[in-house]
């Protein structure tokens, strides 16, 4: 069954070792490839044609300040009425880092241990205090990194936070394939995956088991963030307030632009519903185009913090996001059995986007927050959205290294 599945799709090369692999291994393989998700050898699943963009207003730093005290009483009373569950997404490495472990366990102290983990769960250990109620956490690993994260934050005894509100699923994984369409060997006995994108955190949610914690919890809302911005503010009784307050179907948060050329993607309209559209989908006349006011048409950059209402997500659980392949660095076996470690991209992974689910979402509040004080994203090892930048956030808002 499973080699005839193989056949129908051109891809038997992926049993080449197959006669050389005891009883175990063979059930090993050929059990992967009856799990694995080949949708993604169908292109049509690749990122679809754009819709009608339009500008989309953001709720901005002075309105929320006018309404701050409002919205923080709603978020609180939310979070100590069990409403908000949070989601880490920290599936990632921290290779681009010169880093070969979980992106969470990077260490950016310069003169004491202080780690992205620590950095995230002391900002939202922040808000356990101010509710007095503790806010379940649920932490999304991957295959590769899934062992050593928990391990890592039970040796740290979780930076303080209650293990008992801290519940782990690792993200499921999609498989590779070479510039020719082929899926690729990671070891004579295993296909070669990766994980799903950020977008796939709550379809992993539901496969793991993880959703009927967040269901018997009665939770009504997630709060969904990356495990890179080591200001992240997590469980923000203000933004989860306005959210509420404005009876929209989900939140965002994000910052102004820096620049009309930052390279974000922003907070827009498509086809008359909330989305995003990346830097590098935008027009020059979109890029300049500015309001009345002055401002930026599209002004309003994401930093991966969503709100979504868990009765929603329920209703686009089975819906097919939009696959977006990338081209990486991806070990695999050549031919004669050897795994090669390239030195440049050679194969894609494909990918599902949190921003994405937005776009299935009937409304969304844009959030205005400070960029000084919750924009501080790690990704490379040094220049622009750097560890030397997050440092230099961390200590402008009084974090000591």
């Amino acid at each position: 069954m499973v080699i005839d599945k193989l056949d129908m799709l051109n891809q038997s090369q992926v049993l080449r070792y197959y006669d050389e692999l005891d009883r175990d291994s063979k059930k090993k393989l050929l059990d992967q490839i009856d799990n694995l998700d080949m949708s993604v050898l169908d292109e049509t699943n690749a990122v679809e044609q754009r819709g009608e963009i339009k500008p989309l207003s953001a709720l901005t730093l002075q309105e929320v300040h006018k309404q701050k005290e409002k919205f923080n009483n709603i978020g609180v009373e939310a979070i100590q009425n069990g409403k908000i569950g949070c989601v880490l997404l920290a599936g990632g490495q921290g290779s681009r880092l010169g880093f070969d472990k979980p992106k969470g366990m990077f260490n950016i102290g310069e003169n004491k241990d202080v780690y992205i983990f620590e950095c995230l769960i002391h900002n939202l250990l922040e808000v356990v205090k101010k509710a007095n109620a503790w806010i379940p956490l649920f932490i999304m690993t991957s295959v590769q990194n899934d062992v050593d994260t928990r391990t890592f934050l039970a040796e740290h005894n979780y930076f303080g936070y209650s293990k008992e509100n801290v519940m782990f699923f690792v993200q499921e994984q999609l498989p590779t394939v070479d510039t020719q369409g082929k899926l690729m060997l990671s070891a004579k006995d295993t296909i070669s995956t990766a994980p799903n994108g950020n977008g796939g955190w709550y379809a992993s949610m539901v496969k793991s088991g993880v959703l009927k914690i967040v269901k018997d919890s009665q939770l009504e809302w997630l709060n969904v963030f990356a495990v890179d911005n080591v200001l992240q503010k997590m469980a923000d009784p203000c933004f989860i307030g306005a959210v509420i307050d404005s009876q929209k179907e989900s939140g965002s948060k994000v910052v102004a632009k820096a620049d009309a050329n930052e390279r974000v993607g922003v907070m827009c309209l498509e086809d008359g519903k909330p989305s995003i559209v990346e830097y590098y989908e935008m027009t020059d006349e979109m890029i300049h185009s500015r309001e009345s006011d002055g401002k930026l048409s599209y002004n309003y950059g994401v930093i991966l913090n969503y709100l979504f209402k868990i009765e929603n997500l329920n209703k686009i659980t089975n819906t097919k996001l939009p696959l977006h392949k990338a081209f990486k660095k991806i070990k695999y076996l050549d031919d004669k059995g050897n795994l090669i470690n390239p030195e440049e991209p050679n194969a894609y992974k494909y990918e599902t986007l949190v921003l994405d689910m937005i776009k299935l979402q009937d409304s969304c509040l844009a959030f205005e927050v400070e960029r000084e004080k919750e924009f501080a994203p790690v990704k490379n090892k040094n220049g622009v959205d750097s560890v030397d930048t997050a440092r230099a956030l961390l200590k402008l808002n009084g974090i000591q290294l």
